[in-house]
């Protein structure tokens, strides 16, 4: 009887509008279980947005001179994380922005989105906030990627990625991967209290 290979086998390659699932025993401050959306990948380095961790601070804890809009702001990633960014699928001919996939945009003119939010609660459907991001230098993200330390997945539909009430993104996304991931979205954090 063979022994069953639960390891990351990545079949496709990190691309931008790729995600990346970090491995189930992975203990990190940032990347215990996250899920990222990448947003730039090649040959000078990666970055890209963790999706599943969030901050209690406000728009007013940030910076007073925003404003007071109550929006769950994510923790991208451990780079930069005085700077805040942000993703929309918004009408981008309107905002700006670099295209990520979809109907995605990254960034844009920052001081209209917060106008509009102030104006219409209902598009925050469409922005998402962080503090920070995810980083990777030349090579570094294929270093990992060897290690088997992420698995790249393609990314779900924008609604998915933009929906920040979902608490089980990992679990779910893996899970989604059927096979031997289907397994792994159910091991303990700590693998001792299998």
């Amino acid at each position: 009887m063979s022994n069953l290979d639960i390891s990351i086998k990545n079949k496709l390659k990190p691309s931008r509008g790729k995600i990346l699932l970090s491995e189930p025993f992975l203990v990190d401050d940032f990347f215990t279980r996250s899920v990222v959306l990448l947003c730039e990948h090649g040959p000078e380095g990666s970055f890209g947005f963790v999706l599943n961790n969030y901050t209690d601070l406000s728009f007013m804890d940030i910076n007073p001179k925003f404003p007071d809009i109550p929006i769950k702001i994510s923790i991208g990633g451990p780079v930069k994380p005085e700077h805040l960014y942000f993703i929309h699928t918004l009408d981008n001919e309107q905002i700006g922005g670099q295209h990520i996939l979809e109907n995605i945009y990254l960034g844009g003119d920052f001081e209209l989105v917060l106008n509009m939010l102030q104006v219409n609660s209902e598009i925050m459907d469409h922005v998402r906030f962080f503090l920070g991001y995810s980083g990777w230098t030349a090579g570094q993200l294929h270093d990992e990627l060897e290690d088997k330390s992420w698995l790249v997945v393609p990314a779900p539909e924008s609604s998915y990625i933009m929906d920040i009430s979902r608490e089980e993104i990992w679990k779910d996304l893996m899970q989604s991967q059927g096979g031997v991931y289907k397994l792994m979205s159910k091991f303990p954090l700590d693998p001792r209290m299998n």
